[in-house]
């Protein structure tokens, strides 16, 4: 063994960056997870191909009239640019002689755009949050664990299997956060254009993500005001950072906004005003102020309290974060306090924004994906918390700060087992409200023992879409998903499962050899 590669497994960030990896390629279906990410990669293929956004036959459940008469998608169009090099790439090996037999589900683009993006996602978003744990000046081994916790124990796990655009959009906020904050460590204004192009970035895939550029700044200001800093000198910070950051957003902004002009002939409108018209043309039922007539204390409480989606079930680990903040106040550093009020503003700013509209909860998804990324940047802080302050927590927060890391976990890993949709057909008979994380322990269990029917867990629903139904009655990963559809040679399952075992036993290698490593890295 050389001497560069000893030390490179000595190295607990490329360790890290290893396991981060193989965590996102042993989780993958080969699927992109949802329709959602479906059709922004045929948006994708619209930019390179002469095929269309929306095919005919996808309207009226998808795809609103646009310039010409023609259909368009309404999302933006970030994760499509995202997924580009693997879509060329992707298309390019489905042409291959040796593949010309294949044409079934999952079909090998989407296998190649879900593997290469999630693992890269993946990996990008272990540097950054390392380096902003760093930069908030935790120790190598909190900031590793902390990376660790929420790769694995937060909702960030199980949108690296479904591919929607949660994990891009908090890899692009992390990285927002770091370069900014690195420019107001250094006054180097290239960080501060690099963490506001992140942010600007952002606004191509989710408009709303301008929330998360104003917490970006908030952060900043939190920092400085924690700081003691005011008067003058604060307010030519202010200037700095205007005078850099202002421009690179606006440039975004515009470009978002040629985007939507191009589809639908205006500047100004959004596609949920275009949205809530064809709607109205379909179902003239629909009231006035479709799609925003949820009542604000529906959605708001619902985001917190409901066993559908509730914040604290799908994330315990945010339970924790908020625990410690209120508790270790008094000794946390300025930017500790900034990047802890700032997070948890912006998951208040999420919530009451979209406590109205009609799928506040964002519909067919795992917990509430709206807020999801919010959820998770304010529980970045909790296990680096947990281990910097263990001796000022006492036994019983501390035991039970492991027990709450342990519960979110379990209910990540368990996230991963069934294709999302299984339970929201279940409760079309089980009724509301139905405690969606409780339902998947069951269908673990009940899939397993092959005790399905006999507990009464499929209905009719589960079978009316021939597709879905393949789907969620398999468990969620490449290997089961090629058995169950049955498409693919016998040879080439097998080898899958083979390579698929391989990948747990190398992340399993791999993180063994980092906790080792880590040994030798004190907390504090």
């Amino acid at each position: 063994m050389s001497s560069r590669f000893r030390r490179w497994l000595a190295d607990p960030l490329v360790l890290l960056c290893l396991a981060s990896g193989l965590l996102a390629f042993v989780v993958q279906s080969g699927e992109l997870g949802t329709a959602d990410t479906m059709h922004r990669l045929q948006t994708t293929h619209w930019l390179w191909t002469s095929e269309p956004q929306v095919f005919p036959n996808e309207y009226p459940e998808f795809g609103l009239h646009g310039r010409g008469g023609q259909l368009y998608s309404w999302y933006g169009i970030g994760q499509s640019l995202l997924m580009l090099p693997a879509d060329l790439v992707g298309t390019w090996i489905a042409r291959w002689n040796v593949f010309s037999g294949y044409g079934d589900d999952p079909a090998l683009r989407s296998i190649v755009v879900s593997y290469s993006t999630s693992i890269l996602v993946n990996v990008l978003t272990a540097l950054v949050s390392f380096r902003l744990l760093r930069q908030l000046r935790f120790s190598v081994r909190e900031a590793v664990l902390g990376v660790l916790a929420l790769l694995l124990c937060t909702t960030h796990l199980h949108y690296t299997q479904n591919m929607m655009e949660n994990n891009y959009i908090m890899l692009l906020t992390l990285a927002g956060l770091s370069f900014q904050y690195e420019w107001l460590r250094t006054g180097d204004k290239r960080a501060l254009f690099w963490g506001s192009a992140a942010l600007g970035l952002n606004l191509l895939t989710r408009l709303t993500t301008g929330l998360d550029l104003m917490a970006a700044g908030v952060f900043l200001l939190l920092v400085l005001w924690f700081e003691g800093v005011r008067g003058r000198e604060l307010r030519q910070r202010l200037v700095s950072y205007s005078k850099i950051a202002a421009p690179v957003y606006t440039f975004f902004i515009l470009v978002d906004r040629l985007y939507q002009f191009y589809r639908f002939g205006s500047f100004t409108n959004t596609y949920v005003s275009l949205f809530a018209r064809e709607q109205r043309l379909q179902d003239p039922t629909l009231p006035a102020n479709f799609p925003w007539s949820t009542p604000f204390h529906d959605g708001f409480l619902g985001a917190l309290f409901k066993p559908e989606k509730s914040i604290f079930l799908f994330d315990p680990l945010l339970v924790l974060a908020i625990l410690l903040l209120a508790l270790l106040w008094k000794h946390l550093s300025p930017e500790i306090r900034a990047y802890g009020v700032a997070s948890l503003l912006l998951l208040l700013a999420y919530i009451g924004f979209y406590a109205r509209y009609t799928y506040w909860a964002g519909d067919f998804a795992w917990g509430d994906r709206y807020v999801s990324t919010s959820v998770e940047l304010a529980a970045l802080l909790a296990v680096p918390l947990l281990l910097r302050y263990r001796d000022n927590v006492g036994d019983w927060i501390w035991r039970g700060g492991i027990a709450l890391i342990a519960i979110s976990l379990i209910i990540q890993l368990a996230s991963l087992a069934f294709w999302l949709p299984l339970e929201i057909y279940q409760m079309e008979t089980l009724g509301h409200p139905t405690f969606v994380i409780a339902l998947r322990f069951k269908n673990i269990a009940a899939f397993a023992l092959g005790k399905m029917d006999t507990w009464g867990l499929n209905n009719e629903s589960m079978t009316q879409d021939a597709w879905d139904y393949v789907h969620i009655t398999t468990w969620n990963f490449l290997p089961f998903l090629l058995r169950r559809v049955g498409a693919a040679p016998r040879w080439v399952v097998d080898t899958t499962f083979a390579v698929w075992t391989a990948g747990i036993a190398a992340l399993l290698l791999i993180g063994r050899k980092l906790m080792r490593v880590l040994k030798g890295y004190k907390i504090g």
